[in-house]
């Protein structure tokens, strides 16, 4: 296993059986040291416990080779999973204790395995045969007759077989653990269908318990009552029968699998000799049961039964969906998949051939009971007559010698219509059939008993409920959950304390039919994604038919009873909502994700063939941010104005040695993807490798996208800290720009005057939970630690939520990261404090505030848009728009009246319009001053200098500033100072500043020049925003 607190790689080995267990791992030990020296390998170390081994070596590659050496030894189990950062693939809990021994003790020596009769095929025909066979099968013959009810039994078997087809693909797609439905689904739709599933699942398989319990308890208390041996009264009769009936099953459920085969084994006999009994009993004369209907085999009784004659406000649906809960119980040997010896072949043989074998009964029986007996009798043996003698009487009775006419208008005791106990008159030893009766309730409130505790075990192993994680603790050499049966005992005993299920029964039946309707669904599914994964070993099956099968099995939800029907889907809907927004931290490779991607990629190659247009012009951004938590504030204000309405591609480039960048790379893709996910930043992370941040920048502008999902602005964070930076980083960080405008990128520089990279303070953070209780003061030089947006951040950054503010017993301000740090926060200093501050402010909703929109340039309404989507966002609503332009001092109004008409034409609301007529006046001589303090040691003062020497150096270093070009451009400098100056007089309250951003000539304006133009420009003020377009209209007046 990979400790998630280890980069280290770990091996453990738990020693299956009895024996002397120090000894056997000394051994091992010495093996193991023996194969590493002849593979010239150092093990990091080997260390030998009471109960386990553990090998540690650092090399990744290593770690293949141990499995290869290890799985010689096949008296060992190996617990092993792939790395993963948080913890462990597949959702697992990352501990290789309770559930790796579990598992082991489950697949170990000793562990009862069926194979596929006894653990498929004779679960699920006692299953699907229940009490309808012996009470209801004859009454639905009575109504529907013999033709529809050979058509019920048809349209029901149509839904079970398409139904264990689809169970037949899922269970052969790979290996199949416990948890029969649950985990049939969970893998293949995912954890939210599989979550609210298993739940309603497991709980209708443990109210099912109740409900052929009490009609056991029914059954004899009508005996009972037949015997004068009433106990209290019936319904309590019911409840005391009930009551020890589910306890001896449960004492048979907890002695082990084991037992309760034998005694399914035994019960499955009881009912097949039931069976026998009664097709028997059909060919025995009749002489003294014609009274009561009973004729054998008779052609005229066929014919006669042979259409329907409904009664009592029955129809085909009726009757069809009193019938249809006999079909179910499909999936009994699926429920115990995790005690099957092979359940890919188990299952689908063992299944298939029950729905087969039921079939044939249930229709055989049926036309048996139709061809031999009428549908109604008075039992009255002076009902007989000589055949001929009465000309009043047609019916098939009347020819062969009974006129029952008397039940043309009273309710007669016997016949089809009349008598649920028709299978025991035509028995040839009646006490078999109750026999049988007793036997089908029996298995089928043994099999739920069963079942229910697997399917919930498995559902609580997965930690889709984290409060039911208790009920995975499994016990014993098969890993029974007694607990589970604890639990399922008391459900199943509380119902049948109430005695009436008939309100349940529907519920329940709707339950069982959901998840058929979803495994069905499943392989639809699967088979729409056309995942390569999706392979099974079983052929027959379509998905289309499957697609079939889950529409009817919702179909005859809602025959059965519709209000259950919607019950049933408003509880799964609101289980599946509650398992989505608790996101549990699992990867099955479900189908919804198979089918998430394929819709991608067909999206987005059908979009590559769409022509951009004005109207759907979208900020994609390109934002370097380098590791995404170490400057949150930079993300979340990109991600303001990008949410659900444009891309955003977090840039990171990694510079240093190849192959530690490279490892770096490796792991950081996952790392900050989930960090985004986990802090619902809809954005995607991409690394790449460089030699500097321009090379890097470059790689990203023309390599990141697909198609038309292509970036169209970058967006740097500003370098605060150019000024004691390498020129040479400044210079990259410039042509960076330049880069992204010979791309058509536009660009947006942010600026907050605290800074971005608040890595050190979680590096700071991190220290201090490996010192004392008390650690000291740390003081932090911020200016040299804010570096670009782009420049790689501290290793140490953690990847938990952004550090959040919290205050002393003094009231000042600390550092405190997450919910699971533990120890003391750290106390910040004043510029930190700061920091954290500022880190968090885009976090807040703004209150009512401005965003003044500074439109100096026509760079195609970049400048504008971007104002317009932070407004419509929740945290932003309250801000108006404020808009200041450039003009002349004599056309004031006129260019306000005209920028307000521009603006009205583009939809975009606005609270004022400032035309700002000074903004060629020159700037202080102070502000000149400092600006020219600011560059003084940026200059080449080529006068001071010989020729040849002031050449020299301006080649080498390049980003120095001439005389001539601070001549040149001095009134755009001056620009600059001034529109500082208007921004403090204007905009000094801002909550957001958007203004134009300069451009400098390539290769005419030096770079330091160049980055003192921003500084002077956006120093002192509110978060601001410098924007340039690439001149391609983002706005349109047109619809």
């Amino acid at each position: 296993f990979f400790s998630p607190h280890s980069s280290f790689c770990c091996v453990e080995l738990i020693v299956g059986g009895d024996g002397h267990l120090d000894e056997t791992l000394n051994s091992i030990l010495k093996k193991l040291a023996q194969h590493f020296a002849l593979l010239g390998l150092e093990p990091r170390s080997l260390a030998c416990e009471a109960s386990a081994l553990t090998i540690e070596l650092q090399d990744f590659f290593i770690k293949r080779i141990i499995i290869m050496l290890l799985k010689e030894w096949n008296y060992f189990f190996f617990v092993y999973q792939e790395p993963f950062e948080d913890g462990y693939v597949n959702g697992e809990d990352g501990s290789p204790t309770e559930e790796a021994v579990s598992k082991h003790v489950a697949d170990g020596k000793g562990a009862v395995k069926f194979g596929w009769v006894k653990g498929v095929l004779v679960r699920c025909m006692l299953n699907i045969w229940g009490v309808m066979l012996f009470i209801r099968l004859s009454w639905i013959v009575g109504q529907a007759g013999i033709g529809l009810a050979i058509l019920v039994i048809s349209m029901a078997t149509v839904v079970t077989t398409i139904t264990g087809l689809s169970t037949s693909a899922i269970t052969t797609n790979g290996f199949v653990r416990g948890g029969g439905a649950y985990y049939l689904i969970s893998r293949s739709l995912g954890p939210e269908f599989g979550g609210a599933i298993g739940l309603i699942f497991a709980f209708a398989n443990a109210v099912a318990v109740a409900m052929y319990v009490v009609g056991f308890a029914e059954t004899l208390r009508d005996l009972l009552v037949e015997n004068d041996s009433i106990m209290v009264d019936e319904m309590s009769d019911i409840r005391i029968i009930g009551t020890i009936t589910i306890v001896l099953l449960l004492a048979i459920s907890v002695a082990g699998m084991e037992w309760e085969s034998k005694a399914q084994l035994l019960l499955l006999g009881i009912l097949l000799i039931a069976i026998i009994n009664f097709l028997v009993g059909t060919f025995i004369p009749a002489n003294d049961k014609r009274a009561k209907g009973f004729f054998n085999y008779h052609a005229d009784i066929l014919l006669e039964n042979f259409g329907p004659a409904f009664r009592d406000n029955e129809d085909f649906f009726s009757v069809f969906s009193i019938f249809f809960p006999a079909a179910t119980g499909i999936l009994a040997g699926a429920n115990i998949s995790g005690d099957l010896a092979d359940p890919q072949s188990a299952i689908p043989k063992g299944t298939l051939l029950a729905i087969l074998i039921t079939t044939i009964v249930y229709a055989g029986a049926a036309v048996a009971t139709g061809a031999c007996i009428v549908r109604d009798a008075t039992g009255n043996i002076s009902d007989a007559f000589i055949p001929g003698t009465v000309t009043n009487c047609t019916t098939a009775a009347c020819r062969l010698g009974f006129n029952f006419s008397y039940c043309d208008t009273n309710r007669c005791d016997y016949g089809l219509m009349n008598n649920f106990q028709v299978m025991s008159t035509v028995s040839g030893f009646a006490p078999l059939i109750t026999a049988g009766i007793f036997s089908a309730t029996l298995s089928s409130a043994l099999a739920s008993l069963v079942s229910a505790p697997k399917i919930f075990q498995a559902l609580c192993k997965d930690n889709i409920y984290p409060g039911l994680r208790g009920f995975a603790i499994g016990y014993g050499k098969n890993n029974e959950p007694l607990r589970g049966y604890l639990l399922t005992f008391f459900i199943g005993l509380g119902f049948i304390l109430i005695a009436e299920l008939n309100v349940i029964a529907p519920i329940i039946s709707n339950f069982f039919l959901a998840s058929y309707a979803l495994i069905n669904f499943s392989v639809f599914h699967a088979s729409l994604a056309r995942s390569p994964g999706w392979r099974p070993a079983f052929k027959y099956y379509n998905m289309w038919v499957s697609l079939v099968g889950a529409i009817l099995c919702c179909g005859v939800m809602f025959i059965i009873n519709w209000w259950a029907a919607l019950l049933t889907n408003a509880i799964i809907l609101a289980l599946y909502i509650y398992v989505t927004y608790k996101k549990p931290d699992v990867n099955w490779g479900s189908s919804t994700q198979a089918l998430t991607y394929l819709n991608a990629l067909q999206h987005a190659i059908r979009l590559s063939g769409v022509e951009d247009h004005v109207k759907n012009f979208r900020p994609q951004c390109l934002l370097m941010i380098g590791a995404p938590p170490s400057r949150p504030a930079l993300l979340q204000l990109v991600h303001a104005f990008t949410k659900n309405v444009g891309l955003v591609v977090c840039g990171h480039v990694r510079m240093g040695p190849r192959r530690q960048a490279l490892k770096e790379i490796a792991a950081d893709q996952a790392k900050y993807q989930r960090w985004l996910i986990k802090n619902k930043m809809k954005a995607f992370y991409t690394p790449v490798y460089a030699e500097d941040l321009r090379e890097g920048t470059q790689f990203l502008i023309q390599a990141v996208g697909l198609g038309r999902l292509r970036p169209n602005m970058l967006v740097y964070g500003f370098k605060k800290d150019w000024r004691q930076a390498d020129m040479r980083d400044v210079e990259n960080y410039i042509n960076a720009i330049h880069d992204a405008f010979d791309f058509q990128y536009g660009v947006v520089l942010i600026r907050l005057k605290e800074g971005f990279d608040i890595s050190h303070l979680q590096t700071q953070e991190s220290a201090s939970q490996e010192k004392s209780a008390h650690p000291k003061d740390i003081v932090v030089n911020l200016e040299h630690s804010d570096a670009d947006s782009s420049k790689p951040s501290s290793k140490s950054a953690s990847e938990t939520n952004s550090p959040a503010v919290c205050q002393d017993q003094k009231g000042k301000l600390c550092l405190w990261a997450g919910n699971e740090v533990k120890g003391p926060s750290v106390p910040l200093n004043t510029a930190d404090q700061k920091l954290l501050e500022a880190s968090t402010q885009f976090q807040k909703k703004q209150g009512k505030g401005t965003i003044d929109v500074w439109w100096l340039f026509d760079d195609g309404g970049l400048t504008l848009l971007i104002p317009y989507l932070l407004t419509t966002k929740n945290k932003w609503q309250d801000c108006k728009i404020r808009v200041f332009i450039g003009g002349k001092i004599n056309r004031i109004d006129h260019d306000r009246r005209t920028m307000a008409t521009l603006l009205s034409k583009f939809r975009i609301d606005f609270s004022d319009i400032t035309v700002l007529g000074d903004l060629n006046t020159k700037p202080s001589k102070a502000n000149i001053a400092a600006f020219e303090e600011m560059i003084e040691p940026y200059r080449l003062h080529e006068d001071d200098k010989e020729q040849d020497a002031a050449e020299k150096l301006k080649e080498e270093e390049a980003w120095r500033i001439t005389d001539n070009e601070l001549e040149i451009y001095r009134i755009k400098t001056y620009r600059q100072i001034r529109l500082n100056e208007l921004l403090r007089e204007h905009s000094g309250t801002a909550n957001l500043i958007v203004m134009s951003l300069p451009v400098a000539r390539k290769g005419a304006v030096s770079s330091a020049l160049y980055m003192a133009w921003i500084e002077t420009l956006s120093k002192d003020l509110p978060p601001t925003l410098l924007v340039r377009g690439n001149h391609q209209s983002v706005l349109t007046f047109y619809s």
